[in-house]
């Protein structure tokens, strides 16, 4: 079905769940349906934000499209992390980091794998772009695994107090954080202007919609703001409302940040990448999920840091613990394995989502 030139796609019915999230916010409903419907009504915002952004990558050309498309493919959830971290919840912001970067190599990728091995029995895709990639992640690991080594050496050996540790452990992030958000300006030039043809379609700007009829400049504009504006009002009310339901519901924060919010934050991009690997766009399937993972320890992760300092009650450090760390180690290493070699097939996607559900199950039964 279409309205204008607007076609409308399944997740398009969740935007019913917007108006229920607003009435049990009035009616000051248990905070569990508040979190669930406010939740669930930021996924087709979030897809519909990305429409908006792909027809505005055809109409300003591959540069500024490639640019657009990475900068507001984490847009949902850099929203959502902004009010965590206004509302004082560092812990679900660095998850939520964690869970968007073992979420898009492991899940997306992992379904990905199975959904396109179902027709084709060996998936090709560009061994160089998703090298390039895959290298960019294991220099961000390297960079988030810093802070917390030194914060263990010197709770350890040097017997500091836990003050002095956080103190040194914002200095540290702040400048690694620099450091990343420089490389990650570096990696836009080298894969949209300099070497764009080592990431094919994957740096055009888009997902494969060649036969696309795009918006006008100011339609896809206005329906970026207003999809904008509705993610911000639903973020709001989901995070005002994350410290009762984890309660309610018996989970942790840690992994409502690492599971439900990376979830919801990347639901639209993550459908994207599976849909093409049914139509066999391996490249750009791998390109979103690997690629996505890479901006969001390179852009998401020092950006709000930046923002902490200026809109949190205290800045956030860049010092995960020992399971977060370990979560993003072990994935970064089973996808560099995997991708060597350019190819892949449905079982290495079952082997993928087994280390996701796995690393699953040892959130949820984290102590509250």
């Amino acid at each position: 079905m279409k309205i204008g030139n607007y076609k409308l796609g399944y997740l398009d019915a969740l935007l019913v769940f917007i108006p229920v999230s607003f009435i049990l916010e009035l009616l000051h409903v248990d905070d569990t349906w508040i979190f669930f419907t406010s939740a669930v009504a930021i996924i087709p915002l979030a897809a519909i934000m990305g429409t908006a952004t792909e027809h505005l990558a055809v109409k300003l050309g591959p540069g500024i499209g490639g640019f657009l498309n990475a900068t507001f493919g984490n847009a949902a959830e850099l929203i959502i992390a902004i009010f965590a971290i206004k509302n004082g919840l560092p812990e679900v912001v660095k998850a939520s980091i964690t869970g968007s970067i073992i979420g898009n190599i492991l899940l997306v990728l992992g379904l990905s794998f199975i959904a396109g091995g179902v027709k084709v029995k060996s998936l090709k895709f560009n061994a160089t772009a998703a090298g390039l990639n895959s290298t960019m992640l294991i220099l961000c690991t390297s960079a988030l695994i810093v802070p917390a080594v030194i914060s263990a050496l010197l709770g350890g050996s040097h017997n500091l107090d836990k003050a002095k540790i956080h103190a040194l452990d914002l200095k540290i992030s702040l400048a690694i954080a620099i450091v990343l958000f420089v490389t990650y300006i570096l990696s836009l030039v080298f894969s949209l202007k300099s070497h764009k043809h080592l990431y094919g379609t994957a740096a055009e700007g888009g997902a494969g919609h060649d036969d696309m009829v795009p918006w006008k400049t100011q339609t896809a504009l206005f329906v970026l703001l207003l999809a904008t504006v509705g993610i911000s009002f639903m973020s709001e009310i989901m995070v005002t409302s994350i410290e009762v339901a984890t309660k309610t519901l018996g989970m942790n924060e840690v992994f409502v940040g690492v599971i439900v919010v990376a979830i919801v934050g990347n639901a639209a991009e993550n459908s994207t990448a599976i849909l093409m690997a049914l139509k066999n766009k391996m490249d750009v399937s791998v390109s979103i999920a690997i690629g996505s993972s890479s901006q969001v320890a390179m852009f998401l992760a020092p950006l709000l840091l930046f923002i902490s300092y200026f809109l949190g009650p205290a800045p956030i450090d860049l010092a995960f613990t020992h399971l977060e760390i370990f979560s993003i180690v072990s994935a970064v290493l089973l996808v560099n394995f995997i991708s060597l070699d350019g190819e892949s097939h449905w079982m290495e996607g079952v082997q993928l989502l087994a280390l996701y559900i796995i690393l699953g199950i040892a959130y949820f039964f984290l102590p509250l």
